[in-house]
């Protein structure tokens, strides 16, 4: 009788702009678990599928919204956005939020989360972005060892962030110079504010 082998399960990340086959219902899942497990993007208790299903179409009609995908063996299991300022925001243009980030509690444990991070700080470069800007609840304690265990530092912290089950949770700011060399000047300015203009 011969011994079955362990199935290595097939990993990849692409920025989705448009759903095919069954992309939409398993976006939809993914994100429907991950907020049951108290990981989610703004909503505490997950929305009828008909809301969620027109909020992701919804993102890819917006411009400034990259909507980025982890796939388990083909199955979206995990998400992140990248988000543009709007036009009319040129002070900010340098600058992007990467925001809701997830990963379905059935797909934890394979990488997902940091290569999605990873694929949305690569698009940002890739557009010029110079800084990544991103907020997180205080109990999302693996999304925050993951962020600054990538290079993310915490500058803030917002005492009434949140509010969950009547419980008000604190938030966290963090940045990330993608460019060594903007980090290196915003130092100089930092140490020496009188040149500033």
């Amino acid at each position: 009788m011969g011994v079955a082998k362990a199935h290595t399960p097939t990993i990849s990340v692409e920025r989705l702009t448009r759903f095919e086959r069954t992309d939409l219902s398993d976006l939809s899942d993914a994100a429907d678990s991950a907020i049951e497990a108290g990981g989610g993007f703004g909503w505490v208790k997950p929305p009828p599928r008909h809301v969620f299903e027109s909020y992701w179409k919804g993102v890819l009609l917006v411009p400034e919204r990259h909507l980025f995908v982890g796939r388990l063996d083909g199955t979206i299991a995990a998400s992140a956005q990248l988000v543009r300022p709007t036009r009319n925001n040129e002070a900010q243009a340098f600058s992007a939020q990467l925001m809701h980030h997830f990963v379905a509690p059935w797909a934890r444990g394979h990488g997902l989360a940091k290569l999605v991070t990873l694929a949305v700080e690569q698009a940002a470069r890739d557009n010029a972005v110079g800084m990544i800007n991103l907020d997180i609840r205080e109990t999302q304690i693996a999304a925050i060892q993951l962020y600054e265990g990538l290079g993310y530092t915490r500058w803030g912290i917002h005492p009434h962030y949140a509010k969950v089950e009547g419980r008000m949770i604190r938030g966290f700011y963090y940045h990330k110079f993608l460019d060594p060399a903007a980090e290196a000047d915003n130092e100089a300015a930092l140490t020496n504010p009188g040149d500033a203009p």
